[in-house]
This record gives structure tokens, C-alpha cells and sequence, in this order.
């Protein structure tokens, strides 16, 4: 980073790991769950995620900024991150999409951010260690300071962010991306299927696909009981990606149950949502050592694979999955987690990765496209 008045900062880590740096975007000190994303490119769609909400995140790819930011890149109205930790941050972007610069964006939004740090060294600490809390400091605050701050912050597991982000009331959305791939993708439908989409921290380009793929979408809180879903008369109902522990979030737990009783009603779930499936029909979860967050995950089954972008910590447990009930679909080639399932006599299923992303770059969009043919063999 190129500035004339430097500012050191420092990232310190849960278990006394410090980092040195140089401050960059807001003055302040941001505590949160570091982890590192492996994509090389898509740094504003991953600030704008609300699924790293609660969450400090370290950039493996070593120059950000390089082509600074835009209204159309973002996944949610501002980020959502707690603090941005990269090795290097050009200030002076080079795009012809250029609104702002990532340090004055970063800055107008109030998050904090630590660069000239060796992002190299703490993700390989982070391999070993695995995730945990850390922070950002470039106020001025004493490594001691903040280091008492952090060993009394709460870990990740246990934690319901999805009632954070999610939004307060119910709202219509009805449009779609404007790249032409995704406006030729429209279905010509006279009457579009209606989905109600329970957000637990969705995207925004998740809602582009299902109104590409020709669904009228109303979008609901989190905490939606089944009276206010159906009032909606939906043709089918989607389950939202999301930050957190999804064994945290019991409300949306107890929705999912009572969506599989309806028996022939479509559901889909993304990610979080996919992970509240698989609960509700008495599955669990389990923290992964330093989670996926990348672009080029391999998932698939049968000699058949997607490259698929992935942002989760948590994961399914596979063998606590009834398998009566549900049948896993692919799984993560990298490590045999659990990548998408499907339920056995519902027209329910759900993937891990996100098929909206579009890394391969359209692998996985035909998960859209199955959803609305289990809604169209419906009507």
C-alpha cells in the first residue's frame, strides 16, 4: 500500500499470535473469527457476504484493490465483514466499473483493516491452529489490551448470527443481474412461480438466479413462522445461506421441520440453509478446522464433478444423516464432506457450495433450474 503517513497495526490471534502491519480503511480495533478465502478475484462480493458477518477475513490472493469497487459487486447494501487482513492494497484502482477506492469504501463503511502483513505465515497458522477469534488494532491499543478483549470474546460455535443479518421485515424481489448471460437465462413464463425465501443472511445474486430461472421471490426474516410462509402460497421455499452456527438457529431449525411435513412442497437450501436440512431431520454439525472459503472447490459424485465456490465453517456429519430418509449427492473431493443431499420421497434437497457463484463457470446452475422443475411438475 502506497500512502504518506503510515499507521502501524497489529492482528492478534486467540492464542497470543501477533502480526505486525499497517492500518488501511477505518481507525478503530475489530474483534471476530479470522479465517483466510483462497479466490483470486471477488474480493467485494466477499466483504459484502453476509455469511463472514462476525468474521475477520484474510485474503490469500497478496494485491486487493486493484480494481476497486462498484455498486453492482455487492452482496448486501455495505459489508458485512468485522475487519480485512491483505498483504498488499493498491490505491490506485484501475477499472473502467471504478465507483471508489476499496481504502475509502472501506473507510466511509467504518471497517477496519491491517495490511504489509504476511498473509502467507498466518494462513499457514491458521492450517495448523485452525480458525479462532482474533483482532484488528490500529488505534493505538496495547497488544495486552486487546488480548484480554479476545479471551473473553465468545467462539463461533453457539453463535446465532443469522437473526443479525437477516432482514427485519418482508420484501418483494423481481430483478436480475444485468450480464447478459443471466438476462438470456430469463424463462418466458406467463405466470412465474411464486418462492418464499427465508433469509438467514442471503445474497443478492442468489435471489438474480431464482428470478432468472423465473420465479416471482418474496423474501422473509429469519425467524418466519410457517403460518406467515404460507400465507404467501408459495410453490416453493428457499433456504438462505447464512453466517454462524446452524445448530444456533432454532427458529429456522423448527421451520425446516414443519416445511418437510408438508410433504410436497419444494425446498431448496443453499449453504446454512442446506445445513438446517439436515438437522431438522436429525442430523448434526461440526466446526471445520479452518473451513472452505474459496473458488475452486471440487464437489460431485459418480465420475461427475463441479468446480464450486464454497464459504461455510461448519459441515454436516455424514453418518449422522438418517439415510432413510436422505442420500448424499456429492460430496467435497478435496476432503469427503458432505457437498449437496436430497431427500429420499420429498421434493426437498440442498447444496453446500454456492451454484449462484458461478466459478466454473455455470457448473452448478442447473441446481436452479431442478428446483424449478420440482415446483413446474407441481402446478
Amino acid at each position: 500500500m502506497r500512502t504518506s503517513s503510515k499507521q502501524n497495526a497489529f492482528l492478534m490471534l486467540a492464542d497470543g499470535t501477533l502480526f505486525e502491519g499497517i492500518a488501511f480503511g477505518h481507525i478503530g480495533t475489530a474483534l471476530g473469527e479470522v479465517v483466510f478465502n483462497t479466490g483470486m478475484t471477488g474480493y467485494q462480493e466477499v466483504l459484502t457476504d453476509p455469511s463472514y458477518s462476525g468474521q475477520l477475513v484474510s485474503f490469500t490472493y497478496p494485491e486487493l484493490g486493484n480494481t476497486g469497487v462498484n455498486p453492482e459487486d455487492q452482496e448486501a447494501a455495505s459489508p458485512q465483514v468485522k475487519g480485512v487482513i491483505a498483504r498488499c492494497v493498491s490505491d490506485t484502482p484501475s477499472s473502467w466499473r471504478c465507483k471508489d477506492s476499496l481504502q475509502d469504501w472501506l473507510r466511509f463503511h467504518d471497517v477496519v483493516g491491517i495490511c504489509d502483513l504476511d498473509t502467507r505465515a498466518l494462513v499457514k497458522h491458521l492450517r495448523e491452529a485452525g480458525a479462532m477469534n482474533g483482532a484488528i488494532s490500529n488505534d493505538g491499543s496495547s497488544s495486552k489490551e486487546i488480548l484480554q478483549l479476545l479471551r473473553a470474546a465468545p467462539p463461533m460455535e453457539g453463535l446465532n448470527l443469522a437473526q443479525k443479518v437477516t432482514t427485519k421485515s418482508s420484501y418483494k424481489w423481481n430483478s436480475v443481474c444485468n450480464i447478459e448471460f443471466d438476462r438470456r437465462l430469463i424463462m418466458e413464463k406467463t405466470e412465474p412461480y411464486q418462492v418464499v425465501a427465508v433469509d438467514f443472511g442471503i445474497k443478492r445474486s442468489i435471489l438474480e438466479r431464482l428470478v432468472a430461472h423465473g420465479c416471482a421471490v418474496t423474501v422473509v426474516p429469519a425467524n418466519s413462522a410457517l403460518k406467515e410462509v404460507l400465507r404467501e402460497k408459495p410453490e416453493g421455499v428457499f433456504l438462505s445461506n447464512g453466517p454462524g452456527d446452524p445448530a444456533a438457529v432454532t427458529q429456522g431449525i423448527s421451520l425446516a421441520k414443519e416445511l418437510i411435513q408438508q410433504s410436497n412442497l419444494p425446498v431448496f437450501g443453499i449453504c446454512l440453509g442446506h445445513q438446517i436440512l439436515g438437522i431438522a431431520i436429525g442430523g448434526s454439525t461440526f466446526k471445520l478446522p479452518y473451513g472452505h472459503r474459496g473458488l475452486n472447490h471440487p464437489c460431485g459424485t459418480s465420475g461427475r464433478v463441479e468446480i464450486t465456490s464454497q464459504n461455510h465453517g461448519f459441515a454436516l456429519d455424514a453418518d449422522s444423516l438418517p439415510k432413510s430418509l436422505v442420500s448424499i449427492t456429492h460430496l467435497n473431493l478435496n476432503d469427503r464432506t458432505v457437498a449437496a443431499i436430497a431427500f429420499r420421497d420429498r421434493p426437498i434437497f440442498g447444496v453446500q457450495y454456492h451454484p449462484e457463484a458461478s466459478p466454473g463457470p455455470h457448473d452448478a446452475d442447473h441446481h436452479f433450474s431442478r428446483f424449478v422443475a420440482l415446483m413446474a411438475e407441481r402446478r
